[in-house]
């Protein structure tokens, strides 16, 4: 299973359209997750032409019709691995303290995120927190997007996650 991870494309105040190397790597992937700020819905119509399976949640910055489509947080599992997504608020200073809180009853093994535009790819307290940063923002941060791949064996699951600069 692979899965592509984007967040944060502010589209269109920060770019037109999702970058063409995100959506050819998208294409090549089982499932699309955006962590949030996704600001306008042509952007989903834009990676389902890629791949139809996307799973979204709103953030801060997102316009009433996301609000309305999309929940603010998130709880789906592959393969017997639990996911949470949320892409958080607040000061990026306490952003991790934040997703713990929210997802403390739910014990997902993987939190994908986004907010702060600052890629991470972290084990925490025995959980991967990921955040793909964002692929349309080179003012804060370098331009950046995610795959998460995940591999069954007789061991277990074993999940594969990398960040990808623009």
């Amino acid at each position: 299973m692979r899965i592509g991870v984007i967040s944060d494309t502010h589209i269109p105040d920060r770019s037109e359209h999702i970058p063409e190397v995100v959506l050819n790597a998208f294409k090549h992937v089982d499932l699309v997750v955006h962590a949030g700020d996704i600001v306008n819905l042509e952007v989903i119509n834009e990676l389902k032409l890629v791949c139809p399976k996307i799973i979204a949640v709103a953030g801060n910055m997102d316009s009433q019709a996301i609000v309305k489509n999309f929940p603010v947080k998130d709880v789906f599992e592959i393969s017997g691995l639990k996911f949470g997504i949320m892409h958080g608020y607040g000061s990026p200073m306490n952003l991790i303290d934040v997703l713990k809180d929210s997802f403390k009853k739910e014990k997902p093994d993987v939190i994908i995120f986004g907010h702060s535009h600052e890629a991470m790819n972290k084990y925490l307290d025995g959980v991967l927190f990921f955040n793909p940063g964002s692929a349309t923002d080179c003012l804060s941060a370098e331009a950046s997007y995610g795959l998460i791949e995940i591999e069954d064996s007789q061991q277990g699951h074993k999940i594969n996650a990398k960040i990808i600069k623009i």
